[in-house]
């Protein structure tokens, strides 16, 4: 996109900055959304431009955490390199919501098979474990994969994963979160759903994967008191399949009217003032 205006006439213009600044966002944007059109009709997105959305993520929404990507492995050998298996390489045990803040805090990558689990719930989840009919009836509902499908799950950073995930989560203030859901196109808001009830561990990754729909998830107790979950963080859960569309809107809205990190409060000068202080500011002369 060319610049109609010289440099001269577009400072006497006072639009010499926005006109640039739009110019390079327009193409940045095009170019991107571009992209992503060939990616998605080849039907594949690169490693690499996983990891480059978990940075980007982080930038764009100021995360305290990394988005972590998340796999389910169906045999032992799937276990990606580097990955730490918590009962066999550290001795302990662990919930599937402390792997996760693991990952997300610490940058780990962490393998979890059924020996690894000290919850019940994410083993019956993932479908790693019987499910006692019994559950039914103290616990709320919630979606399981078919049993014996998968032997374990593996979590890291998205920033730095070695492997492709069949889900990303990532945990957000509501701002944060209301600013990427935000930058999705008004047709693609049927597309979000939500659940509010435990298991977050269940429902931040069966579901998704199950249904292929985004979901928006309230972390449950464990994840506030075993996994230290800050109180006023969500989960967003996004499958592989959703993320390069919903990457380019990211992309392509970065500095739109409803960026996070461009929306911010403003003060308002000359505001109305109570009676008292007219009198206090008349007293002084300043009115």
């Amino acid at each position: 996109m060319k610049n109609k205006f010289s440099r001269r006439e577009a400072i006497a213009l006072g639009l010499g900055t926005a006109i640039a600044g739009a110019a390079g966002r327009f193409a940045a944007a095009a170019d991107t959304e571009a992209s992503s059109s060939r990616q998605e009709e080849n039907g594949m997105t690169a490693l690499s431009e996983f990891n480059k959305y978990g940075e980007e993520l982080e930038n764009h929404l100021l995360l305290r955490t990394s988005p972590i990507a998340v796999k389910m492995l169906e045999k032992e050998a799937d276990i990606p390199e580097g990955a730490i298996r918590p009962s066999k390489d550290r001795g302990y045990h662990l919930a599937q919501c402390q792997a996760f803040a693991m990952s997300r805090r610490e940058g780990t990558t962490v393998a979890m098979l059924k020996e690894d689990h000290w919850c019940p719930t994410a083993p019956m989840a993932y479908g790693m474990v019987d499910r006692p009919e019994s559950i039914a009836s103290w616990t709320h509902p919630y979606d399981c994969f078919e049993q014996g499908k998968y032997v374990g799950i593996v979590t890291a950073p998205l920033k730095k994963a070695n492997f492709m995930p069949d889900v990303v989560i990532l945990y957000a203030n509501p701002a944060k979160l209301r600013g990427l859901l935000l930058t999705l196109p008004v047709a693609d808001v049927p597309s979000i759903s939500g659940h509010f009830f435990p298991p977050s561990c269940g429902w931040a990754v069966v579901t998704p994967i199950m249904s292929n729909q985004c979901y928006v998830v309230i972390p449950d107790p464990g994840e506030y008191q075993r996994a230290l979950t800050e109180e006023g963080d969500m989960m967003f859960s996004i499958p592989q399949e959703k993320m390069p569309a919903m990457m380019a809107n990211v992309r392509k809205n970065e500095h739109g009217p409803f960026s996070y990190r461009d929306h911010h409060m403003f003060m308002q000068p000359d505001f109305e003032r109570p009676e008292f202080y007219k009198d206090l500011f008349r007293g002084w002369g300043l009115e």
